[in-house]
């Protein structure tokens, strides 16, 4: 028999919610991990006391009670695994794993049994329902009943918020059914309730999210946020992870605690509370409790009297109670020094920084995103300046993060931790070897660093070395890969901050001198067709033949008068619609003539376009041979006229003073210009070529003048 049996596509059920995860069965014991948010449940082999299959909504469940009261319960199991799982349970747990059908009758009266933290509402031997009494948030009593209040989960569809039993009286002298079903029910419940003094109170910390400032009182088994507007009682048992991460001023810390299910405040949910300390604040902490009592619960975690930073005495306090370990950064180092990268996220400014399991952002909104939930990172260029790039992440499940904003010096360290992570990168495509080399079923918030993890920290330093003996080149190469299919001048263009300003500045001359004549040539090229294109449309021949009419039209020409005499006076937009109708009516027989009337009409209209287009070309190449002729007379006429105005001009501008020559010949210097002008202009016919001497043979006899 196998050592482990792996089932995926299991449902785990919490408070009315099904939560589908990875299910394994070992030895050791029995671990479920969620896959929305990590979650681990470690399920001891030595801890457990009875199993039970029995069929559910999802095919068949697991049931599984442990020997301190915890209940779990996971759906999704075919019906031919029965026999694999109770051979395994027989092998390795020494269970019977019983099979125990609910009772489907449907009656409302019955026997309640506590066992553990289980209330069981049983008709016979037969369970009807049961209630985790670790999902009862308040037990009321009245004369003969208990109300039953439960938490509420935001992932369930539809939530129970209470129910209701009725408790006969009983003849049993000095006892009160009523309470003693209460008691039952509170001593197992988590009704949360601020009894008793607190282990240790932190005045006036500073909170990101729920933004304000609260004192932080510490109780035994929750957390109690005191502020001036809201109150906040938070569980140990919904404490997920618990984040330290350095400030990129290096002042400042974030201590991050994130929460399932999320505390609430109206319709607003938090699933992280965020508190920011100064590094050079002090304290001095004292625990109301006695040295043995301290030594005996935290066992040596913790002490009596304590000091230090305030956010080391906040997170060892909270690391002792909620039994979870602190997760900081790993060994990336951004291109600055510090473990995080400054970014945007939904149009607010945060950092993010790359954990040895995961992403975290903060601060608004925080987001915090597991290595094996990413199905791709990709890395983009920036949509508003070249000087920065966005890092993409998308989920298993869909959801894309994109984180904008990144300077492009954070390129290069990026890449190399999301590479020595094995992640898979889109613009580089899916490559083989790139599964992560962390157990599946490990919890995110290890910081335990296995041979692995070190050989990744030693080479990092090699690369960081390489990279700050070469930095100018290495940015220019790590950009270049945003776009493999752009060319290199471009990019050399764009990012080049090592050229002289001189050059830099003739060649920025240079090439928009050749640039602008480009541009207008461009612009009177697009404008000619346009101008051309109404003359084109004014210029129909109104001895083309006219298009055929369809089916309907041609029966609408022959219907028209009969339609205005069957309804006088009707206007013209009734008879159109009356005329629809009629066509509508009309049956096939009598549409098919009309159609074989619109098909010879069709036929006729294509031979009468073949004869047309035959004779229209022989006309049109008569018209251009005729345009041309009358071009070239225009411009005959206009070449003489030119000349004598030149002669005129000469004539009438003579002077005998000396001193007037230079007008004399400024004004002989115009005219030339603009004969010679003309003459570039008309260089395309012989007759121009004619023409344009007898203005030149002038000017030489006006010159010797």
């Amino acid at each position: 028999m196998a050592d482990t049996l792996e089932f995926n596509e299991i449902y785990q059920e919490v408070k009315g919610s099904m939560n589908d995860g990875r299910l394994r069965l070992s030895r050791q014991g029995v671990i479920f991990k969620n896959s929305k948010t990590g979650k681990v449940d470690n399920i001891q082999a030595s801890e457990l006391a009875e199993g039970v299959w029995r069929r559910v909504a999802l095919g068949h469940g697991l049931k599984l009670l442990t020997k301190n009261g915890h209940v779990y319960k996971y759906d999704g199991f075919r019906e031919s695994e029965f026999d694999k799982l109770s051979d395994f349970f027989k092998a390795h747990y020494c269970l019977e794993l019983a099979e125990k059908d609910l009772c489907v009758k449907g009656w409302n009266w019955g026997t309640v049994r506590f066992g553990g933290q289980l209330l069981s509402f049983d008709i016979g031997e037969q369970p009807v329902f049961e209630i985790p009494l670790s999902n009862v948030s308040q037990c009321t009593t009245g004369k003969n009943e208990v109300t039953l209040e439960f938490h509420q989960n935001d992932d369930a569809e539809v939530s129970l918020m209470e129910v209701r039993f009725y408790v006969p009286p009983t003849q049993e002298d000095g006892v009160d059914p009523v309470e003693a079903f209460a008691q039952n029910v509170l001593s197992k419940a988590d009704v949360i309730q601020a009894t008793g003094d607190a282990i240790c109170i932190f005045r006036e910390l500073q909170c990101l999210t729920p933004r304000g400032r609260y004192d932080i009182r510490i109780y035994p088994t929750f957390l109690h946020l005191h502020g001036k507007t809201f109150d906040y009682k938070i569980p140990y048992t919904t404490v997920l992870r618990l984040f330290l991460l350095p400030h990129k001023d290096q002042r400042q810390m974030f201590f991050v605690i994130s929460l399932d299910p999320p505390i609430k405040q109206g319709q607003t949910r938090y699933h992280f509370l965020i508190l920011l300390f100064s590094k050079d604040e002090d304290i001095s902490l004292t625990l109301n409790m006695n040295e043995e009592e301290v030594e005996k619960r935290f066992e040596g975690r913790l002490t009596k009297n304590m000091s230090g930073s305030l956010y080391e005495m906040v997170s060892r306090v909270m690391k002792a109670l909620v039994n979870r370990k602190i997760t900081v950064p790993g060994n990336f180092q951004g291109h600055s020094g510090a473990q995080c990268i400054t970014c945007s996220y939904k149009a607010s400014s945060g950092l993010l920084y790359p954990l040895e399991r995961g992403f975290i952002y903060v601060h608004k909104p925080p987001v915090h995103i597991r290595f094996d939930e990413i199905s791709f990172v990709n890395f983009a260029r920036g949509t508003t300046t070249t000087r920065s790039f966005d890092f993409e992440i998308e989920t298993k499940q869909g959801t894309q993060y994109t984180f904008s904003s990144i300077e492009r010096e954070e390129y290069g360290k990026l890449f190399d931790f999301v590479n020595a992570k094995k992640l898979n990168i889109k613009n580089r495509g899916l490559k083989e070897g790139m599964k992560q080399s962390y157990d599946e079923y490990a919890d995110s918030d290890e910081d335990q660093h296995d041979a692995y993890l070190e050989r990744m920290k030693e080479e990092g330093k090699i690369r960081e070395e390489n990279a700050n003996d070469s930095s100018d080149g290495s940015g220019e190469e790590t950009d270049s890969s945003f776009n493999p299919g752009e060319e290199d001048d471009d990019v050399a263009e764009e990012f080049d901050s090592n050229a002289s300003a001189s050059s830099s500045s003739g060649d920025g001359d240079s090439d928009r001198d050749d640039k602008k004549p480009a541009k207008k040539a461009k612009i009177v090229k697009d404008r000619k067709p346009r101008k051309k294109q109404p003359e084109s449309k004014k210029g129909k021949d109104p001895n083309a033949p006219k298009r055929p009419m369809s089916a309907y039209m041609l029966w609408l020409n022959a219907s028209r008068e009969k339609i205005k005499s069957d309804h006088p006076g009707i206007s013209i937009t009734d008879l159109s619609k009356k005329a629809g109708e009629l066509w509508k009516a009309m049956s096939k027989e009598k549409k098919e003539e009309w159609d074989r009337k619109a098909e010879d009409a069709r036929r006729d209209y294509e031979k009468a376009m073949k004869e047309y287009s035959v004779g229209s070309k022989a006309d049109s190449h008569r018209g251009e041979r005729s345009k041309k002729k009358k071009k070239k007379q225009e411009k005959q006429v206009k070449g003489k006229g030119d000349k004598k105005g030149t002669t005129s001009k000469s004539s009438s501008s003579k002077s005998p003073a000396k001193g007037m020559s230079d007008s004399f010949k400024s004004k002989e210097f115009v005219s030339s210009d603009e004969s010679s002008s003309a003459e570039s202009k008309k260089e395309d016919s012989e007759e121009e070529g004619a023409a344009s001497p007898p203005p030149s043979s002038e000017d030489s006899a006006s010159g010797s003048d």
